[in-house]
């Protein structure tokens, strides 16, 4: 009998030890305050069911007046020509192809976010993935409005396309702007289908909620069927893994061709090879920083989204944008060491220009805004104090803009020949269109909180204690 009982102590002892290990190791939860399953499909689908709240239509009413300005500027740049852009010689591209390359910026965070975060199992992207993925489509339309009317007659612009013709015209193909057609193009294509692969789960849960028959022929449309048997799950993990191993390269290679529209010229301050790893890691900073900046406001409106978007999950987006901005800030001193160590006194003379010449003001704020402010992530307090982490997106999105006005602008208003210089000074027209896009990505980007569920609901149950096989015994 005693020998029986100093068997259960040292037991009890080494299942006690393991607990408090199993506890000092144990990770805070993805979704707070012990939420079920059905917590989970109820709340997020009744904020698609529920009826549409004042704060929407107040929203709504202020985006959509915005968002139309935009094509009614184009339908007067149209009508009248490009020229009511301030391009001009020099500066033959300017905040078109700013605004261009910054839209598609914020554009990569969702794939990150999606593809490769799931692609390394990295399950705290299941609160936000959805939201990031909608940004993604949204930023995207918005960069493909500049380039499609800076070609002028925009009538034309299949020729972009190599479609057969009776004339044998073909595209230059060795030329970057080509380059960014496909790569743009594709970039949109794969991002669509994988954003609508991930919602038919849950559109089919909206679905079966529905009390009204106009919206159940809607949603079921859209859910394409789906059951939820063992056959349709194991096709569509097959299909989405194969997609989030296709949007992979796309983070890349996306923003790598876009920076190749400056790589490849021989202007001093573009003709570098730092360009790609540069831009793509550019990107990411300022996509995470948008993704902030919108789903920061969604769950101050939805509390009860604090349990499944938690501060860990704001904590590691800081991180995210702190590592991100301090490659960018790296690319910025290692610009600035090659242009010296060089030797080249174009280049000299190009970066000199940059920092303590007429555009001096978008230099020294993108650097305040991509390098210095998000450096107070390095301290928890800052990471945790939502009002902090808002207002430093708000930093990030401002300094990604400039940035791309600094690489674009400043580099082509100071060419090789004095006699070639000029000023770049944006009219009415360039301003507004600008206003207009960020009207468009609201308004588009409230839709999608109204009508489609914002969070991807069968993937925030996957990481809910009970969806572990083994949840419940007694070990």
């Amino acid at each position: 009998m005693e020998q029986e009982a100093q068997h259960n102590s040292a037991v009890q002892t080494t299942h006690e030890l393991s607990s408090s290990k199993h506890n000092d190791i144990a990770r805070p939860p993805l979704v707070l305050n012990k939420r079920t399953m059905r917590w989970i499909s109820s709340y997020v689908s009744t904020i698609v069911e529920s009826k549409t709240p004042l704060w929407w239509y107040i929203s709504i009413a202020v985006t959509s007046p915005i968002a139309l300005i935009t094509p009614l500027l184009l339908i007067y740049l149209v009508s009248t020509g490009v020229g009511v852009w301030g391009n001009n010689s020099p500066v033959a591209w300017a905040w078109d192809i700013t605004n261009f390359v910054f839209w598609i910026g914020i554009g990569h965070a969702g794939t990150l976010i999606s593809a490769i975060l799931f692609l390394t199992r990295q399950k705290w992207r299941t609160s936000i993935n959805r939201a990031a993925e909608a940004m993604t489509l949204f930023a995207v339309v918005c960069a493909g409005l500049y380039p499609l009317f800076h070609v002028g007659r925009v009538w034309k612009v299949y020729f972009l396309a190599p479609i057969p013709n009776s004339n044998a015209i073909w595209q230059n193909f060795r030329s970057p702007l080509l380059w960014d057609v496909f790569a743009v193009s594709t970039y949109f294509t794969v991002s669509v289908l994988f954003w609508y692969t991930g919602l038919i789960p849950d559109l089919a849960t909206i679905r079966d909620r529905c009390t009204t028959k106009i919206k159940k022929f809607f949603y079921g449309v859209l859910a394409l069927g789906w059951r939820g048997g063992n056959r349709q799950w194991r096709h569509y993990e097959m299909a989405y893994l194969l997609l989030a191993g296709l949007s992979t390269p796309l983070v890349l290679s996306v923003h790598s061709v876009v920076s190749f529209d400056f790589a490849t010229s021989v202007i001093p301050g573009w003709h570098a090879t730092i360009f790609p790893p540069y831009f793509v890691a550019g990107a990411i900073f300022g996509g995470f920083a948008m993704v902030l900046t919108i789903m920061l406001p969604a769950r101050a409106i939805y509390p009860q989204l604090h349990d499944m978007i938690t501060p860990m999950h704001i904590d590691k987006m800081c991180k995210v944008i702190l590592l991100t901005g301090s490659i960018v800030g790296y690319a910025y001193l290692m610009e600035l060491f090659m242009a010296w160590y060089g030797a080249n006194p174009f280049e000299r003379a190009a970066f000199w220009y940059r920092a303590f010449g007429p555009y001096w003001w978008a230099y020294w704020s993108m650097m305040f805004c991509n390098v210095i402010s998000p450096q107070v992530f390095w301290f928890s307090w800052c990471r945790k104090n939502i009002f902090a982490v808002f207002i430093v997106c708000m930093f990030v999105n401002a300094g990604m803009w400039f940035e791309r006005f600094v690489i674009i602008a400043t580099t082509l208003a100071r060419d090789f020949l004095p006699s070639s210089w000029g000023m770049f000074h944006p009219t009415w027209v360039d301003i507004f269109t600008f206003i207009g896009t960020f009207g468009i990505f609201g308004t588009l980007f409230l839709l999608f909180v109204r009508f489609l569920p914002m969070i991807c609901m069968f993937e925030v149950k996957a990481v809910l204690p009970e969806a572990n096989p083994h949840y419940g015994e007694d070990h």
